[in-house]
């Protein structure tokens, strides 16, 4: 009986590490397919945009808003991945993210990851005014 609890208990153990090992390699290619792609490059403009809406409503100095945009630069972006893996990990696999990447470094994909933030943040502005068109649509058939 001992045995086998020892026996369950070692399978259970080497299996999370084997899972650990998994999640740290996969962590590791998704950050690398977000740098190459221009994902992380978007997700800094976000953090951009959050600190410039501060600006004008913070009493803090310029030189303390920049060090607070730095710093989360630097943790925002670790914390984001790390909650997307599970995310990534159930709809697409390594092998994926890994193929993914190798189209992100060749010529069209480096143009589309550097085109990447202007093209989203335009698509924004685009869509959200096609919202309000619709909402407004919807509205006067509602009526």
């Amino acid at each position: 009986m001992k045995k086998t609890i020892a026996f369950l208990v070692l399978s259970l153990v080497m299996s999370s590490a084997g899972f650990a090992q998994t999640n740290d390699e996969y962590g590791i290619a998704l950050k690398k397919m977000f740098m190459v792609s221009g994902s992380n490059e978007t997700y800094k403009v976000a953090i951009k945009q959050m600190i410039s809406m501060y600006k004008t409503e913070s009493s803090l100095s310029p030189e303390k808003l920049k060090n607070l945009e730095d710093e989360m630069m630097k943790t925002s972006m670790k914390e984001l991945t790390d909650l997307l893996i599970p995310i990534y990990q159930k709809y697409i696999t390594i092998s994926d993210i890994n193929e993914m990447i190798k189209f992100y470094e060749s010529p069209v994909g480096k143009k589309f990851a550097n085109n990447n933030p202007a093209i989203t943040q335009e698509s924004m502005k685009i869509g959200q005014q096609w919202g309000m068109k619709i909402a407004g649509q919807i509205q006067n058939k509602l009526k």
